[in-house]
């Protein structure tokens, strides 16, 4: 059983020279220290995952790097979910710097995004997970993307991804923990009747993942609030876009109102 905890070392290049990885490589195979994976991040910084066995390893490692003029260390840590996923895309995920659980993303940035949230979905246990954005942005498209990417099937509670649903119940095989179950708070809070809130709130307390959109609606119109929830994601075309429900409801009411069905 390999007992090595996974590290993320993250270090910017000050002086940019031939054989600077190669010493760096040659400085980890000296301490015993393996190299899981590695790639660029960001502008001029690399980031590296390592396997240690024990922390004087990283100590060692430390104390000899502060000594190295050519690089920064910025980042050398336990790696966390982000630290993976930056090192396999080549870049970190932005975060909001007042609140720390939201995460920004651009239509661009599909692939990451849906890499981000499949991890998630492929945890144990209840999770609430919310993400904004305008109409035709990729919301839905990659909630299913990341359900198929962690082998997930996927329940509509409500949506509008082909024809407005709003659904007041489930079969019992549908009632599985190991489903991602997905939202829509604007169709819930205007058409989900008693019976489609009270399978909401049956659903909510399922060890189960749970993600809807367009979140700050639905609290408006339930009795859950943003805390609840684990993580905000937001989805927009381009960074300069600007996130309005005005905008979003008046979409809706000029493709034709909430026609739909329910079942």
């Amino acid at each position: 059983m390999d007992d090595r905890k996974e590290w993320y070392l993250e270090y910017e290049i000050t002086i940019n020279r031939p054989g600077l990885l190669g010493d760096v490589s040659s400085l980890l195979g000296m301490l015993a220290i393996n190299i899981r994976s590695i790639n660029g991040v960001d502008h001029k910084k690399r980031g590296l995952l390592l396997l240690v066995k024990n922390e004087e390893q990283i100590g060692r490692l430390e104390s000899i790097l502060q000594t190295v003029e050519t690089i920064k260390v910025t980042k050398i840590r336990e790696s966390k979910l982000r630290d993976r996923l930056a090192v396999r895309h080549g870049r970190y995920i932005q975060r909001d710097h007042d609140d720390r659980k939201t995460f920004r993303f651009v239509r661009d940035d599909l692939g990451i995004l849906v890499d981000f949230m499949a991890e998630h979905f492929k945890q144990e246990g209840h999770k609430l997970i919310g993400i904004r954005g305008m109409p035709r942005v990729g919301k839905t498209e990659s909630i299913v993307a990341a359900s198929v990417c962690a082998n997930k099937k996927w329940i509509f509670l409500s949506s509008t991804m082909i024809k407005q649903t709003v659904r007041s119940s489930l079969i019992e095989d549908e009632y599985n923990p190991n489903n991602i179950f997905i939202l829509d708070g604007i169709v819930s809070a205007e058409r989900g009747n008693e019976r489609h809130w009270q399978m909401i709130r049956e659903i909510m307390r399922l060890p189960a993942v749970k993600v809807v959109e367009h979140p700050d609606i639905f609290v408006q119109r339930s009795e859950y609030t943003l805390d609840d929830f684990d993580y905000i994601i937001e989805l927009r075309e381009d960074p300069s876009q600007e996130i309005t429900y005005d905008l979003l409801q008046q979409n809706r009411m000029s493709q034709g109102g909430f026609g739909g069905f329910d079942y």
